[in-house]
């Protein structure tokens, strides 16, 4: 069975734009890559509210992707793949980072799984880097996200260079998948559909 890890924020954790609350299993991008995979793959979810790939958050604290990315690595081990999409939120205004510095935090993520400790007989995990889908028009979130839009169309060409920087696999979600009009920064239902169906089939080219 292979082991996949999905390692992100609200958008793979499942956060509903319409209700606040989390879409069920099967209607988040997680559930529809194990179901286009099959009883094969095994995904492990690590979605979290609010993370970042390498900043403390100093509002929400216990955020950054990069404190606990190296204990959930351990404790989830073996694995044979490892699906980074974070960098969302990193476009707070508090943080005032550019995209070239998001993905080059999200760079930093795989670093930490490409150097992570292989143990007698196992593999460094595969890395497949997702940049998240650009925010479009902000609603609720508009303040503390003031700026985000025209960072986040960004995202594409500097996740890319990071990935081939680290010599990974690299996707990009907005190809596929649009940000709610609804806040402007989490998926519908069927966006999760169809970055979950595209995620499967680089899966499959990667395993």
């Amino acid at each position: 069975m292979k082991r996949i890890l999905c390692y992100g924020d609200s958008n793979t954790w499942g956060y509903d734009p319409a209700t606040g609350e989390r879409f069920p299993a099967p209607v988040r991008w997680t559930g529809v890559l194990q179901r286009e995979l099959g009883e094969e793959y095994l995904i492990i979810e690590e979605g979290l509210n609010g993370r970042t790939t390498v900043w403390d958050d100093p509002i929400e604290g216990y955020k950054n992707g990069k404190s606990y990315l190296i204990p959930c690595l351990a404790s989830h081990r073996p694995l044979d793949l490892v699906i980074i999409m974070l960098g969302t939120n990193d476009l707070k205004k508090r943080f005032s980072l550019s995209a070239y510095d998001i993905a080059n935090g999200a760079g930093v993520l795989v670093d930490v799984v490409n150097k992570s400790a292989a143990w007698p007989g196992e593999r460094t995990p595969a890395v497949l880097l997702v940049a998240p889908p650009p925010v479009v028009a902000l609603s609720g979130f508009a303040e503390m996200f003031e700026g985000a839009e025209a960072k986040s169309r960004g995202f594409s060409p500097h996740y890319r260079r990071v990935a081939e920087l680290y010599g990974c696999h690299f996707l990009d979600a907005g190809d596929t998948a649009v940000s709610s009009p609804l806040d402007g920064i989490h998926l519908e239902a069927e966006g999760h559909a169809k970055l979950g169906q595209a995620l499967a089939i680089a899966v499959r080219s990667i395993l």
